[in-house]
């Protein structure tokens, strides 16, 4: 992996999006997928730094978890970071809502589907 000492086994750490360099179509894009909106989801109805990425039940393999994650990252919704062999998130509800007030709000409101 580039950047890391030979043999040391860790992988980078992720690559964050401040949601202030974020459009409303890449917001909008990021969340217009059935599986990342179920993963802002989760993560809203959970305490920061409680969720690794393999504790949702989402029907996609690692891989494809990964890219999702990547794309919530790059739109500004989530941060991620390294705990152990465990990557734990959060929802970055306040720094997202301040960039696009009621957004997020809106999409986790139970009648939204």
């Amino acid at each position: 992996m580039p950047n890391q000492p030979a043999g040391s086994g860790h992988r980078a750490a992720p690559v964050h999006t401040d949601p202030a360099e974020v459009s409303m179509l890449g917001a909008l894009s990021a969340l217009a997928d059935p599986v990342r909106l179920q993963l802002v989801r989760d993560l809203a109805d959970s305490e920061d730094w409680t969720r690794s990425c393999g504790s949702f039940d989402v029907p996609v393999g690692k891989a494809a978890l990964s890219h999702h994650f990547a794309v919530l990252r790059g739109a500004g919704l989530v941060e991620q970071r390294d705990m152990g062999p465990k990557r734990l998130n959060r929802l970055r509800r306040e720094e997202f809502g301040a960039r696009f007030p009621g957004l997020l709000d809106l999409l986790l409101r139970a009648d939204t589907v």
